[in-house]
């Protein structure tokens, strides 16, 4: 008798947490050929890539094809999604801004970063409200708000109304679709502090 109601009980439970684990893996799938992300590559042989130009890019997915590394073509053109837990910008405490890795668009500063144990970086702001497109997404049976860079409309990600205040919302952003600029005056101020401990 104890027997059956002990697996009465834990067969609901494994089903439960198999189904919430399916749930954030529908698209996460890896592109098909990896290649390391070189940012630096990224923005030498992109002519869209600029942190100071604001007017829209209007590529062709064949002209992206050519000029973005096979993991940001994946994640920003074909909507993929990064394995959760892989992004270096997880856990980063860095300050500065980070934009988008296709484009340049500034999209968060990193005072709006939050650590949500989602998988993925965080954030609670945009830099404006331009800097983000938001469109509706009923794939893998889920209804959620994708969002796409203002500039260059690449996929970035998601947002949630699960985040902390003062918005109430989680932008859940590929990690491999962002770039990173620490902030100047922070790195200058906090070497001088190191110089005189």
């Amino acid at each position: 008798m104890k027997r059956n109601l002990h697996r009465a009980l834990v067969l609901p439970l494994i089903l439960l947490m198999l189904t919430a684990l399916q749930q954030c893996s529908y698209s996460q799938s890896s592109p098909p050929e990896k290649k390391k992300n070189n940012m630096d590559s990224t923005k030498k042989n992109n002519p869209a890539y600029s942190r100071t130009d604001s007017t829209k890019v209007n590529l062709t997915d064949e002209e992206w094809k050519k000029i973005l590394p096979s993991e940001v073509y994946h994640i920003a053109r074909q909507k993929g999604t990064e394995r959760p837990w892989s992004s270096k910008f997880e856990h980063s405490k860095e300050i500065g801004t980070y934009y988008c890795a296709v484009c340049g668009n500034p999209l968060f500063k990193s005072d709006t970063k939050f650590e949500s144990g989602c998988g993925w970086p965080s954030f609670y702001e945009p830099v404006t409200k331009g800097s983000i497109i938001y469109q509706p997404d009923n794939t893998h049976g889920m209804s959620r708000t994708e969002v796409l860079c203002g500039r260059c409309k690449s996929h970035l990600g998601h947002v949630f109304d699960d985040g902390p205040p003062p918005t109430g919302l989680r932008y859940c952003i590929n990690g491999v679709v962002l770039d990173f600029e620490k902030a100047k005056e922070a790195e200058k101020k906090y070497k001088e502090g190191q110089e005189e401990e």
